[in-house]
C-alpha cells in the first residue's frame, strides 16, 4: 500500500496586484470551501457581538431591583432576539464554517462535494439572518404593533397567534429561521458527502480525523432535527395567515403539538451546537499534549450514540404541562443516558492529557477551561433530568444558567480554542499569544461571574423572563454580580478582536505547521491554495503527518 513518505507538495500563489472590487468580487462569488467557510465565522462573529450587546442591556436592566433601563415590552424583544441570534445565527454557522473550512483540507479533498450548493447555503443562511433583523422596520405590519419578535426563541402557541403577536414581527421570525435552515440542511447535505466520497487515496473511515467523525454525525443531525422546525414554522404560518388551526385550541388544534415539534428539534440541535466544540477539543487536546487521542474507537462510539440518544429526549422539556408519569420515566432515563457517553468523552479528553507534555497556549487553556464548565453543565443537566427536581426548578434561572454553562461556558470555549489553534493556517500569521492569554482570564472570570450567580437565584425561586423584580427576595446580591460578569466578558472580548485586527495588519507570518500537528491541513500552505493540494495525499494511518516526520516510527504499523 502507498504512504506519506514525501513531503507533500506545497505550492504558493504568485503574489498579485491588490484591487479592492476585484477582492470584494473574489469574496461574493467565490465558490472555495476556505473562503466560505471563513465567511460563516465572521458572519457568526458579529452576530455574537450583536447578540451579547442585547444579553447586556438585559442584565443591566435585572442589576438592581426595579429596573428602568428598558419597557417590558423591549426586555421581551430582547430575550427573543438574543437566543433567536445566538442559536441560529451564531452557532448554526459556527458549525457550518468550521466543517466547510476543515474537512476537505482534513480528508485531502480539493473541495466541497458540491461547490454551488456550498455557496448558495451561505447566502440564503444571511439572507435568512436579514430577514430576521428587519423585523425592526417592518414588523409593525400593516397593524403598526411591534417592531420585533417578542415571543422568545421558543414561540410557544398560543403567544404566536394573531390574537397575541400583532404585526408581522411573528412572521419575520417564522420566515427568518426557516430560510437560514435551508442553508444549514444545504452545508449538512455538503459535509456528508464529502466525508463519504471525497477522502483521499488510504483514508477509511477508521483513519478519518476525529474533527470529521463528529461533524459527519452532527451533519446527520441536521438533516433529521431541522425538519421537525421548519414544519411547525409553515404551520404557524398557515395558522397566522390562513387560520388553519393547528396550534390553536379553540379551533381544534393543540398549544402542545407546537411544544412537540419545536422540542424535537431543540433538544437534538444543544448536541447540534456543542458537537463542534467536541470535534474541536478531539484534535487540539492531542496536539497540544503529545499523545494520540485516548481511546480514540469508543469516542466514535460515544459521538454517534449521543446522536442517536439526543432524538428521544425531547420531551424532557415538558414536564410540566401534563404528561403522564411513564412519559416523564421515559424521558428522565434517556437524560440521565445520554450522560454516559458524554462521560466517555470527558474521560477519553483528560486521558489524553494525562502524563502528556503539555504546551500551555491559547487553545489549549480554552480546553481544559471547558472540560471543567461543560462537567459543570452536564452536573446539572442530570439534576434537571429528575423530574421531581425539574417541578421545582422549572421555567427558573437556575435553567437559564443551566444552558448557559453548556452553549456559551461549553460552546463559546471550545469555538475559541479552535479559532486560536487554526488562526495561523487561515490567515498566515500568528496571533498575539499574550493578548490571547488576557482574553482567556478575563472572560473565563467573567463568564464564570455570570453564571455561577444564577443557579443561586435559581433557588430562591427567581423565574426567568421577567423584566424587573421587587427588593427583598434575596435576588439583588445575584443579579448584580452576574452583572459585574457581563461587563468583565465585554472586557475580555475588547481583547480578542483587538488581537484579531492586531494579528492581520502585522501579525509575525505563520509557518506551514506552526504546532508540529499530524492531520492533512497542516501538511500545505499557510493559508492554503485554492486547489488545497497539488497533489493529492495518501495516507495510512489516522495521523498521517506522524508518519511522515517519524518514519522510523509510523502509527500504520500499529493501526
Amino acid at each position: 500500500m502507498a504512504t506519506l513518505d514525501a513531503p507533500l507538495e506545497r505550492p504558493r500563489e504568485a503574489p498579485r496586484e491588490f484591487s479592492f472590487s476585484e477582492s470584494v468580487y473574489r469574496w461574493v462569488a467565490t465558490v472555495d470551501h476556505k473562503r466560505l467557510g471563513l465567511m460563516y465565522i465572521a458572519t457568526a462573529l458579529v452576530f455574537f457581538l450583536i447578540s451579547g450587546a442585547m444579553a447586556g442591556v438585559m442584565r443591566l436592566q435585572l442589576m438592581f431591583p426595579n429596573g428602568r433601563v428598558v419597557g417590558p415590552d423591549t426586555f421581551n424583544r430582547l430575550f427573543t432576539m438574543h437566543g433567536t441570534t445566538m442559536v441560529f445565527m451564531v452557532g448554526m454557522p459556527m458549525v457550518a464554517g468550521f466543517a466547510n473550512y476543515l474537512v476537505p483540507l482534513m480528508i485531502g479533498a480539493r473541495d466541497m462535494a458540491f461547490p454551488r450548493l456550498n455557496a448558495w447555503g451561505f447566502w440564503i443562511f444571511l439572507f435568512g439572518g436579514f430577514l430576521l433583523y428587519y423585523s425592526y422596520i417592518g414588523g409593525g405590519g400593516l397593524s403598526g404593533d411591534g417592531s420585533a419578535p417578542d415571543v422568545g426563541w421558543f414561540a410557544y402557541a398560543p403567544l404566536t397567534s394573531r390574537a397575541f403577536s400583532r404585526g408581522a414581527a411573528t412572521d419575520y421570525w417564522a420566515f427568518g429561521i426557516l430560510v437560514s435552515g435551508f442553508g444549514s440542511i444545504a452545508s449538512a447535505i455538503n459535509v456528508i458527502a464529502t466525508a463519504f466520497s471525497m477522502r483521499c487515496p488510504g483514508m477509511t473511515l477508521s483513519k478519518m480525523p476525529m474533527f470529521v467523525w463528529v461533524m459527519l454525525v452532527d451533519s446527520w443531525l441536521i438533516i433529521v432535527a431541522l425538519p421537525a422546525l421548519s414544519a411547525a414554522q409553515i404551520m404557524l404560518e398557515l395558522d397566522r395567515k390562513l387560520g388553519a388551526n393547528f396550534f390553536d385550541t379553540q379551533g381544534g388544534g393543540s398549544a402542545v403539538l407546537w411544544q412537540h415539534l419545536f422540542w424535537i428539534f431543540g433538544h437534538p440541535e444543544v448536541y447540534i451546537l456543542i458537537f463542534p466544540a467536541f470535534a474541536i477539543l478531539s484534535e487540539v487536546i492531542p496536539v497540544f499534549s503529545r499523545k494520540p487521542l485516548f481511546g480514540r474507537p469508543a469516542m466514535v462510539g460515544a459521538i454517534v450514540a449521543i446522536g442517536f440518544i439526543s432524538l428521544g429526549v425531547w420531551a424532557h422539556h415538558m414536564f410540566a404541562v401534563g404528561m403522564s408519569s411513564w412519559s416523564n420515566t421515559f424521558f428522565a432515563a434517556s437524560t440521565m443516558l445520554v450522560g454516559v457517553p458524554t462521560g466517555i468523552k470527558i474521560f477519553n479528553w483528560t486521558a489524553t492529557m494525562y502524563g502528556g507534555k503539555l504546551r500551555m497556549d491559547a487553545p489549549m487553556l480554552f480546553c481544559i477551561a471547558f472540560l471543567l464548565q461543560f462537567l459543570c453543565a452536564g452536573l446539572t443537566g442530570i439534576m434537571l433530568g429528575v423530574a421531581p427536581f425539574d417541578w421545582q426548578l422549572h421555567d427558573s434561572y437556575f435553567v437559564v444558567a443551566h444552558f448557559h454553562f453548556t452553549l456559551l461556558l461549553g460552546l463559546v470555549f471550545g469555538l475559541f480554542a479552535g479559532i486560536y489553534y487554526w488562526f495561523p493556517k487561515a490567515v498566515g500569521k500568528m496571533y498575539n499569544e499574550t493578548l490571547a492569554r488576557w482574553h482567556f482570564w478575563v472572560f473565563t472570570i467573567g463568564a464564570n461571574l455570570t453564571f455561577i450567580p444564577l443557579h443561586f437565584v435559581g433557588f430562591l425561586g427567581m423565574p426567568r423572563r421577567i423584566y424587573t423584580y421587587a427588593p427583598g427576595r434575596g435576588w439583588e446580591t445575584w443579579n448584580f454580580i452576574a452583572t459585574i460578569g457581563v461587563v468583565v466578558q465585554a472586557i475580555g472580548l475588547i481583547f480578542f478582536l483587538w488581537n484579531v485586527v492586531q494579528s492581520l495588519v502585522k501579525g509575525d507570518p505563520a509557518e506551514d505547521d506552526p504546532w508540529d500537528a499530524w492531520t492533512l491541513e497542516w501538511s500545505t500552505t499557510s493559508p492554503p491554495p485554492e486547489y488545497n493540494f497539488e497533489k493529492l495525499p495518501v495516507v495510512r494511518s489516522s495521523r498521517p503527518l506522524w508518519d511522515l516526520k517519524h518514519p522510523h516510527d509510523p502509527d500504520w504499523k500499529y493501526e
